[in-house]
């Protein structure tokens, strides 16, 4: 059934880390905001200290783990994980405030402005780029105090070495490709056109998507998605849904089990997706091969063709 679904899709929707790029990250450069008061030494023992309290439990925070080995071991008063909603996490310390790692724009909110032109360029790389910020103190969903901005953490993650073949194939195809992630529009848009995605810069940022009808809208414009949560991620398959087309979505994170449960076929990824993204599936790509759904869609027309050869011979 999957299969012979997979041979009608007409749009196929994509998170970007873990699909379209490797899931593997990796920190590529620190930039210290304010070096003086804030320096590169100082910044390696909050890193250090921070994740020797919170566990990563994301390719991101694990990068940075890496980077940055267990720290001083600072007295805390409990974490704030991180979530989809929020897009930071945060530690409070004893006599020090809390620290924050996340998105840049959902930490500072309109105090952002003054720092975006430090982040673009990252951006239109195709990075990602975090803030480290300190504040009073934090809990879930709300920073308290006055958030100074320490450091920029850029990380990047290297396209999958199939995927410009993949999309060149679903394009000479007629299947068009949307990518949809909670990282900020113009990193994605970078990484599509990097990995060969055609209107890669047609792109929109999704909290300016506030009704049904703004993404009935979006998704008959753009080709990219950015700054997603997860429950618009399932109204973008439901859009495109109700506009006559039939959808696949790829992703591997429990971000993305809303929307991969609410396409005509789900596909997760085996080896570096949840269970619960796993559990929704129609489809399970066990070799991680983003490759291996063109064999899937090849086998799917075949069967597809064959069938409606019989049908027209009796």
């Amino acid at each position: 059934n999957a299969i012979e679904t997979l041979a009608r899709v007409d749009v196929l929707c994509v998170d970007k880390t873990g699909t379209v790029t490797s899931p593997q990250m990796q920190v590529r450069e620190v930039v210290p905001l304010d070096p003086e008061s804030c320096s590169e030494t100082d910044i390696t023992d909050i890193l250090g200290a921070f994740y020797r309290v919170l566990d990563p439990d994301n390719d991101t925070a694990k990068a940075i783990a890496d980077k940055f080995p267990r720290g001083p071991g600072w007295p805390d008063r409990g974490a704030v994980p991180f979530t989809s909603a929020t897009k930071w996490s945060a530690v409070n310390f004893l006599d020090r405030g809390a620290y924050v790692v996340g998105a840049p724009e959902y930490i500072l909110g309109q105090d952002f402005a003054a720092l975006e032109k430090r982040t673009a360029p990252y951006a239109a790389q195709g990075c990602r780029v975090l803030l480290l910020a300190q504040c009073d103190g934090a809990e879930i969903g709300r920073l308290h105090g006055v958030v100074i901005p320490l450091a920029l953490l850029v990380l990047e993650n290297p396209i999958r070495p199939n995927a410009p073949k993949v999309f060149d194939y679903f394009h000479t195809q007629g299947v068009d490709v949307k990518v949809i992630s909670g990282d900020n529009p113009v990193t994605v848009s970078a990484v599509a056109a990097q990995a060969g995605i055609r209107n890669a810069e047609q792109w929109v940022d999704a909290r300016e998507l506030q009704t049904d009808q703004d993404i009935a809208a979006a998704v008959r414009e753009y080709t990219v998605f950015g700054r997603v949560v997860p429950n618009q991620k399932r109204k973008i398959v439901r859009a495109l849904q109700s506009q006559g087309h039939t959808v696949a979505m790829t992703g591997d994170g429990v971000n993305d089990a809303p929307a991969i449960q609410a396409a005509d076929i789900g596909v997760g990824m085996g080896m570096t997706g949840t269970d619960v993204t796993k559990n929704v599936a129609d489809m399970v790509l066990t070799d991680d091969n983003f490759a291996t759904i063109v064999a899937a869609v090849e086998e799917g027309r075949r069967v597809y063709d064959n069938i409606r050869k019989s049908i027209q011979f009796l």
